[in-house]
């Protein structure tokens, strides 16, 4: 009887014993080397780096910058004139001393107000040779005794040209609340000999610089006298006198 043919049977769905792998690679673990494994190939996009964006500056930021160059500029134009004045003209401050008083009242009114009148003579002096000085109206010229307003006054407008020395007479009346009081504190400070009386004026003026007259400012002149009595109609004798200038704008 002729051999039959075996016919073995095959499952078409089974899944395969082994993966599939290239000849090379298994011919490489049968003879015991690892086996290599490639990554799949990727396509690399190149990176494009930007560059930052550049900062524009505000508005706010320019107009700032402009009001500050510009104020320096201003500033250092008025820095530059005035040290050309300065050169030019060397100004002085002018000086001011009280050369005599005089008490032409002084009495207690029936309603217990202290009634003052003085006579003052006060010599200002202008020492710059290219300066000249306009004293105007609006002045006001008082004397104190005690943080008390004793009489007031005004000074004459004039001006007083260069190297000029003018002499002033004053006359300052005035009328003072619980005289009682405050006559009492001067009789008993006339014994002593020695009475501290303050001055003080407020005089508006006008600087004149060659042809240039300058805007209004105020001269404050304050005198500190210590007299040795307060006698109606009598010349003071003044102990001391120390006067302080100031320039207020």
């Amino acid at each position: 009887m002729a051999d039959h043919q075996r016919i073995h049977p095959v499952d078409v769905e089974a899944p395969p014993s082994a993966p599939l792998v290239k000849h090379d690679a298994l011919k490489s673990s049968d003879q015991g080397s690892p086996v290599q494994q490639f990554p799949p190939l990727r396509r690399t996009i190149p990176v494009r780096h930007l560059k930052p964006p550049k900062k524009r500056s505000s508005c706010c930021c320019r107009c700032f910058c402009w009001t500050v160059s510009l104020l320096l500029i201003l500033f250092i134009l008025i820095a530059a004139t005035a040290g050309i004045l300065y050169l030019i003209f060397q100004p002085k401050l002018p000086s001011y001393s009280v050369d005599r008083l005089q008490i032409s009242n002084l009495q207690l009114n029936p309603d217990m107000s202290l009634s003052a009148g003085f006579d003052v003579t006060i010599t200002a002096r202008n020492p710059n040779k290219k300066i000249g000085i306009y004293y105007e109206e609006g002045s006001h010229l008082s004397v104190w005794y005690d943080n008390t307003s004793l009489c007031e006054g005004v000074l004459p407008t004039f001006y007083q040209g260069h190297q000029n020395t003018t002499v002033l007479n004053v006359a300052l009346t005035g009328r003072t609340q619980f005289g009682n009081t405050l006559m009492n504190a001067l009789t008993e400070q006339q014994q002593t000999g020695r009475i501290p009386l303050d001055l003080q004026t407020k005089v508006p003026v006008r600087v004149k610089f060659g042809g240039l007259k300058l805007r209004k400012v105020k001269f404050l002149v304050r005198c500190k006298l210590v007299v040795d009595s307060l006698t109606t109609n009598n010349t003071i004798r003044i102990r001391t006198s120390s006067c302080k200038f100031k320039l207020r704008l």
